[in-house]
């Protein structure tokens, strides 16, 4: 068994509370994401499970062992950092073999293990080569390969991919999924980049100020967030979030709100929008008007940036090319109704949580 448990864990430096009381269980074999944004708490909790910062309290158990305190290199983990650094003056065999050989093994035994691994890895052809002939996800590959030869219970990922262009960092996801399929270790990466979370995770995490906002599969997450931090932070475009207009608010923004918004719900006191549930179409008297400020020609679909008359940010619709293109004319200023689907708003109440379907 290779599962982590984390129970009331909190991390403290001084009277600075960093992590406020997690309690998470991640399965034997589950590929778990830790996502949110900067200064969150995910990467100092996965330095708190490998065992490079100390727990303030709490209990952490790897396997079923209480890890408080083991030393770092007896937890049956292995770390994979966002830097690969490698040994400039070692080559890739060198480079993964190096822990073995400072545990003593062999060197037929060594060369055995970083074997296996580059057949993994599909590093094999580029064992004799040094670090400065290789591409950057070469480099995180051995970087990988290098912690794969330890054989451990556990792998962390911290950030690996921020230092790749966004094409190798597409081929390193699918690379990454492979390897967890092939391997079947439990893994636990920390990553800022919702696509990254979205696609790789069996479950993600997502991290607000120290807790865990919410934690559940990607799509549970996007599609019934709990709350309005969670509806913000996953999507692109970004859902647009909408407060309940005034007495005094524009035709406009009341226009829209009734059309997301029965009458008697009453406790709604905030909209989600995914850009994806709003249409648009020529004028109609009966519905929301806006005007179009921006478009966005992505090739499988336009992203139209629209004000609304009282809403303080713009608003986001994601139109495929095809009914794009049926609009005509897309030139800013270009007046257009909404039509928002009803049946996919996210209808939030107090303290932004959301509510349950009438």
């Amino acid at each position: 068994m290779s599962g982590v448990s984390l129970r009331g864990i909190q991390k403290r430096y001084g009277q600075t509370e960093i992590i406020r009381g997690i309690d998470l269980e991640i399965a034997d074999g589950e590929f778990m994401v830790f996502v949110g944004p900067s200064g969150c708490g995910k990467s100092t909790l996965l330095r708190m499970i490998a065992g490079l910062e100390d727990i303030t309290a709490g209990e952490l158990l790897i396997g079923g062992r209480r890890a408080n305190d083991i030393r770092p290199a007896d937890r049956g983990v292995a770390m994979v950092f966002q830097s690969y650094a490698l040994y400039p003056h070692m080559t890739v065999a060198e480079n993964m073999g190096f822990a073995l050989r400072m545990a003593g093994v062999g060197k037929a035994e060594r060369e055995t293990q970083v074997g296996r691994a580059a057949e993994v890895l599909r590093l094999s052809h580029l064992l004799p080569r040094y670090p400065k002939e290789l591409s950057g996800g070469q480099r995180q590959r051995v970087a990988i390969g290098r912690a794969i030869v330890r054989k451990p219970q556990v792998f962390l990922f911290d950030e690996p991919l921020s230092n790749l262009d966004a094409s190798l960092r597409v081929d390193m996801r699918i690379e990454l999924s492979r390897l967890h399929a092939e391997l079947g270790t439990t893994m636990i990466y920390v990553t800022h980049d919702q696509v990254e979370a979205m696609t790789l995770g069996h479950r993600i995490a997502l991290f607000n100020q120290g807790l865990i906002e919410q934690c559940g599969a990607p799509l549970e997450l996007y599609q019934r967030p709990s709350g309005a931090f969670t509806a913000g932070f996953l999507g692109t475009p970004r859902i647009n979030l909408i407060s309940r207009p005034q007495d005094d608010a524009s035709t406009a923004l009341k226009a829209l709100w009734a059309a997301c918004v029965p009458q008697e719900q009453r406790l709604v006191c905030q909209i989600g929008l995914r850009p994806e549930h709003i249409g648009v179409c020529a004028h109609r008297s009966d519905a929301a008007q806006a005007a179009i400020e921006l478009v966005e020609q992505l090739g499988d679909c336009a992203i139209l940036h629209l004000r609304v008359a009282g809403l303080d940010d713009l608003l986001r619709a994601r139109l495929d090319t095809r009914d794009a293109q049926a609009l005509g004319d897309l030139s800013p200023g270009r007046a257009l109704s909404l039509e928002p689907d009803a049946a996919k708003t996210l209808r939030f109440g107090e303290q932004g949580r959301l509510l349950p379907d009438a």
